[in-house]
């Protein structure tokens, strides 16, 4: 046998393995919530190419404090290349988006469905006749690799199905646990794992808390949480306070009342947050120092490839909240980078900002990093917001300063945003070493303050734009 029928071989295993291996993967959902949780906005369905169509169950989930709409969720795991086919059950389709625009993905349009085609995994919203509050989520992600053993030691294994907790309401988790909810698993609770270490949550299953947080992680260390849906919880979706080393990867999340936050962290350190996709009635993500019985500094926390859709105040919001007794507290070394920002509505100029530092409480900021931030909706609010404050609504005092502070490649496209600010206290609470690189509004790279519709404003120091 010749060297070319060997490669020939080879490529003909090679092709033949890549699709023996190429999988659809969907969930059941539970008995008691079939008709409860279903919306017929939408038919969606998928396959491998020149297979049979695989039929999603469409979800509800509700958004926006201020309409409380019910949009539509599906999600499924693949491996190959898929197409997804979405069609619209209630009107005529004019027009079809799919977002993050940066995704790059362009639905074919055909009656009143669209198709498209997936190659990786990917967290989009698909918006018909230009509805985002009516618009369809969906979740196409890897498989799973790694399934525990229900039935060894140290494991909480939840299948398919509903589970309730105990008459406390919550589903309590010691040190040392790994807790899988497989695909279709609902657990009608919160999950709460304070005061444990090295605890993991993941699979596919929802978090459904109408009453509580999702996940409370107060005062643990090593915890991971991966993969996970957390379905319109009363509170944040994960809330977690002086924690070390926290990672949160692949979760999606939705909240539609108030103080539903995404992400809150507390005095915690060491933190990544990644590939997350939040749509939330409160900040996105926050991160602050003491508040109630949290205290402690802020420090080593990145957040990368993910998507933030404010409903309601901010995508992004750091400090706030310190201690004013001590005045010693800090936020510093912080890094976000590759982000999809899809909307930011607040209309409290007070707390506006799709990127907000905003000390109060005695707070300093410093060493944080903006990079590769593309936001593509402000619907009331500002880009930037970096002030030195003191609001006697949820302060004792002012903040002590920001310095330090990066944004880089950010882009933005829009009209109706009020100005950036960049602004400190008083001569002793200052604002300084804030540099802007690269920021792009509408198609144009901004070179000066002016063009980017920027305030700035007292007590500042080496504000630079390049």
């Amino acid at each position: 046998m010749n060297l070319k029928s060997i490669w020939i071989i080879i490529l003909l295993c090679f092709v033949c393995t890549s699709v023996a291996i190429a999988e659809i993967i969907t969930y059941s959902v539970p008995k008691e919530f079939y008709y409860a949780w279903h919306n017929d906005d939408f038919t969606v369905k998928v396959r491998h190419q020149g297979e049979e169509w695989v039929d999603l169950f469409e979800n509800y989930a509700m958004v926006d404090a201020d309409t409380r709409s019910r949009a539509s969720m599906v999600y499924f795991d693949f491996s190959g290349t898929v197409e997804v086919s979405v069609q619209l059950n209630n009107g005529n389709l004019l027009s079809a988006v799919i977002r993050p625009l940066a995704k790059g993905i362009v639905p074919e349009i055909k009656g009143n469905s669209i198709t498209f085609t997936l190659d990786k995994p990917q967290n989009l919203s698909i918006e018909f006749n230009g509805d985002r509050l009516h618009n369809l989520h969906l979740f196409a992600g890897d498989i799973i690799k790694e399934i525990p053993d229900k039935n060894a030691p140290d494991i909480i294994y939840f299948d398919a199905g509903l589970h309730k907790p105990d008459s406390t309401g919550v589903f309590k988790v010691a040190s040392n646990t790994t807790v899988f909810l497989e695909g279709g698993a609902v657990l009608n609770g919160k999950i709460d794992c304070s005061n444990s270490e090295n605890v993991k949550i993941y699979g596919r299953g929802i978090i459904f808390s109408p009453s509580a947080n999702g996940i409370s992680a107060d005062y643990c260390k090593n915890i991971t949480v991966d993969g996970i849906i957390i379905l319109n919880p009363r509170y944040n979706s994960l809330a977690a306070g002086m924690t070390k080393n926290i990672t949160v990867q692949n979760i999606k999340s939705f909240s539609y009342q108030g103080w539903g936050d995404g992400l809150d962290f507390f005095c915690c350190e060491d933190v990544l947050v990644d590939g997350v996709f939040m749509r939330n009635s409160d900040d996105c993500i926050a991160v602050y120092n003491h508040r109630w019985d949290f205290y402690g500094d802020s420090r080593n926390i990145v957040v990368q490839n993910s998507t933030f859709w404010a409903d309601i105040a901010h995508p992004i919001n750091l400090g706030t909240h310190g201690n004013t007794e001590t005045g010693d507290e800090v936020m510093e070394n912080i890094i976000f980078r590759n982000i999809d920002i899809l909307e930011h509505d607040e209309d409290d100029r007070d707390y506006q900002g799709c990127m907000a530092i905003n000390v109060g409480d005695h707070n300093l900021a410093r060493n944080i990093h903006f990079e590769d931030i593309r936001v593509e909706n402000i619907q009331e609010g500002q880009l930037f917001h970096v002030r030195v404050m003191y609001n006697k609504k949820y302060n004792t005092g002012p903040g002590k300063g920001i310095e330090n502070i990066t944004f880089k490649n950010i882009y933005y496209n829009g009209y109706r945003e009020n100005p950036s600010v960049i602004e400190g206290y008083d001569d002793s609470r200052r604002v300084g070493n804030i540099s802007f690189e690269n920021i792009v509004i509408n198609g144009k790279r901004i070179k000066s303050f002016k063009d980017g519709n920027f305030r700035i404003g007292k007590f500042t120091d080496e504000i630079t734009l390049e």
